[in-house]
This record gives structure tokens, C-alpha cells and sequence, in this order.
């Protein structure tokens, strides 16, 4: 009988260094990789029905001249208003979801694909649990993490302290999530090894 596939979710708090764990994955294990982000993309697209609910609900100033959404747009309407970031979301990521678990079960299709890794920035809040064998968090110190945003992405401290209100604990994550890596370390390869042994030890190779 043909083993499923297993599905690792990767999830942590901003500037935790997703992308550089990500790319690990990959390129080492040739895992596919699924990140939500991307996928909203594809399902906010004109003619979507997360399009028109979106369009239908914060307005057509959202849209750039080809009529695709600015993103940027959007994030600024919704950025530090919780009910609006909660609406936004309630229209999205039920969507994501969905297709996320349509592309896994197209994956079973062929023998190409050695495991999944699903990334998406709320992985616990949406409850990826019920399509991933494991949810591993990535863990960096505070002070690091704001380090990393300020010289990475530009952001200034009072934008960093707005986004981690928005964002699980420490606490919070370490709870839901069965193994951790700490990538606080800037010898990348500290967590690499990290990512090799949870591979191993909890059998997702």
C-alpha cells in the first residue's frame, strides 16, 4: 500500500526566518513547498469570489488601474483595526485552506513529492492540525527578531510592536506546536541541524 505523504506546518512570529527555513526544505529535501501567502494571492485575483467579497466590503479605492487589488492598499485600510484585519481574514483564509488541501491531494497523484511543508502565519489560529502531521515553531528571541525586521524590511520599532499584538506568545506557540527550532543563532547552520534531527526523530522523512 502506497504511504501517504506526510504534511510539516512551519508557523512562528514575523522575522522568525520562515523563508530561510523554507528554502532549506527544499532545496535539501526537495519538499514542496505550500506557503498560504502565496496562495491568497491566486485567490484574491479578479474574478475570485474572495475578490468580489472583498471589493464588496472595502471599497473599489483598493484597486490598481488593471483592477488587481493592492495589497498594500488593503494592509493599510485593515493595519491595527481588529475587526477589520478579522472580517479580511474570515473572507480569505477559508479559501486558502481549501485549495492548500486540493494541491496536497493532487501531490499523492505522483512519487516526485517526498513531503509537504505548509507555511502560513496563522497555522494554530486556523487549525492546520487537521491537514498537518506536525506544526513546528520557529523561535527567535525578541530582541533579535527586531533586529532583523529593522535592517531586512525597513520596519521601525512602533510598526514591530503593532504586528506582535496581532500574533500569538511564545507561550501560546510552544504550546500547540510538537517540535521547536531556535533560530535565534546567525550561524544559519545551528539551525540546520536543528531541522535535520526533527526530521528524523519525529519521521517526516
Amino acid at each position: 500500500m502506497k504511504r501517504r505523504k506526510k504534511v510539516l506546518g512551519i508557523t512562528g512570529a514575523v522575522g522568525s526566518g520562515k523563508s530561510t527555513v523554507l528554502s532549506y526544505l527544499e532545496k535539501k529535501y526537495h519538499a514542496q513547498i505550500i506557503q498560504a501567502d502565496l496562495v491568497a494571492h491566486e485567490q484574491m485575483k479578479p474574478g475570485t469570489k474572495c475578490y468580489e467579497k472583498i471589493i464588496e466590503i472595502f471599497g473599489r479605492e483598493i484597486l490598481r488601474q488593471d483592477e488587481t487589488i493592492d495589497r498594500k492598499k488593503l494592509s493599510d485600510l485593515v493595519f491595527c483595526d481588529s475587526d477589520r484585519i478579522e472580517l479580511l481574514n474570515q473572507i480569505v483564509h477559508p479559501a486558502v485552506k481549501k485549495k492548500i488541501i486540493q494541491m496536497i491531494k493532487e501531490g499523492e497523484k505522483t512519487d516526485q513529492i517526498p513531503f509537504y511543508v505548509v507555511e502560513a502565519a496563522l497555522l494554530i489560529e486556523d487549525h492546520y492540525e487537521e491537514i498537518c502531521d506536525q506544526i513546528w515553531y520557529l523561535y527567535v528571541d525578541e530582541n533579535t527578531r527586531e533586529r532583523r525586521l529593522m535592517a531586512s524590511r525597513g520596519y521601525t520599532k512602533e510598526k514591530i510592536k503593532e504586528i506582535r499584538k496581532n500574533q500569538l506568545s511564545d507561550q501560546e506557540f510552544r504550546e500547540h506546536c510538537q517540535f521547536v527550532v531556535d533560530n535565534t543563532s546567525d550561524i544559519v547552520e545551528n539551525t540546520y541541524e536543528q531541522i535535520d534531527r526533527g526530521l528524523i526523530e519525529n519521521e517526516i522523512l
